[in-house]
């Protein structure tokens, strides 16, 4: 909405403020999306929602792998054949 009343205006001042009164949304809020959907257009430097999802998605992975070495390195010393003294 705020996309098309920038095109239909030719202006961008006071469409966010404007579009969250009619739309009931806060103002922070849509701004905030609109923020994103401009990085994620392109328009703007910053991390897209995709990359962010990605991201969130690898660290999740990370901290997953990390736990699974932890209890693998803590079996080992319980796994290791006993010395044979010759």
């Amino acid at each position: 909405m705020v996309f098309a009343l920038r095109e239909e205006l030719g202006i961008s001042v006071g469409t966010v403020t404007r579009v969250a009164s009619q739309s009931g949304y806060g103002e922070v809020s849509l701004r905030r999306w609109v923020a994103q959907a401009e990085v994620d257009a392109g328009l703007w430097a910053g991390v897209s929602s995709v990359e962010s999802e990605e991201l969130k998605r690898l660290r999740q992975e990370n901290r997953e792998l990390r736990q699974a070495n932890e209890i693998l390195q803590r079996a080992a010393v319980f796994i290791q054949p006993a010395q044979n003294p010759v």
